[in-house]
C-alpha cells in the first residue's frame, strides 16, 4: 500500500503561488475547500492519508484505504492550497498536518527551524 504521509515536515508554499497571504478557498465544494475545512477546524489530528481520503470519500461516496492507497496518491505537495491558497502545510512529529499561512509567524519559525525538512509545493505550471 502506498503512503503519501511525512513526518516533521512542511511543505512550503509552491514558488509560483499567486497569492501573498493564506487566503481561503472561494469556491465551495472543492478539494481545496474541503481540505482547507478539515485541517482549519481539526489541525494536527490527521495524517495526510487520512486528510486526502477523507476528501475522496466526501467526493465521491465511501472508498476503501486499501482500495484508494492500492495506487500511488499524489501527496500534499500537489494541494491547492500550496499552490493556490498561500498556505504550507506542517507534518508533525506524530506525521499529522496542520495549515500554516504563509505571511505566519509560525511558518517563519519553521521555515527557519533547521529540524524541520523542508519539501517545496509544486508549481501551477512549467515556467
Amino acid at each position: 500500500m502506498h503512503t503519501t504521509n511525512y513526518t516533521n515536515t512542511l511543505i512550503t508554499v509552491s514558488p509560483d503561488c499567486p497569492v501573498t497571504v493564506g487566503t481561503p478557498p472561494a469556491k465551495p465544494g472543492t478539494v481545496a475547500d474541503r481540505q482547507y475545512a478539515l485541517l482549519r477546524d481539526a489541525p494536527y489530528t490527521m495524517s495526510s492519508d487520512e486528510l486526502l481520503l477523507a476528501v475522496e470519500c466526501d467526493r465521491k461516496g465511501p472508498v476503501t484505504a486499501e482500495s484508494f492507497f492500492a495506487k500511488a496518491q499524489a501527496c500534499l505537495r500537489a494541494s491547492p492550497l500550496v499552490k493556490k491558497q498561500g498556505y504550507g502545510l506542517h507534518h508533525d512529529a506524530a506525521g499529522k498536518v496542520a495549515l500554516v499561512a504563509m505571511e505566519s509567524d509560525a511558518y517563519a519559525r519553521l521555515l527557519a527551524d533547521a529540524g524541520v525538512v523542508k519539501r517545496a509545493g509544486m508549481r501551477s505550471g512549467r515556467g
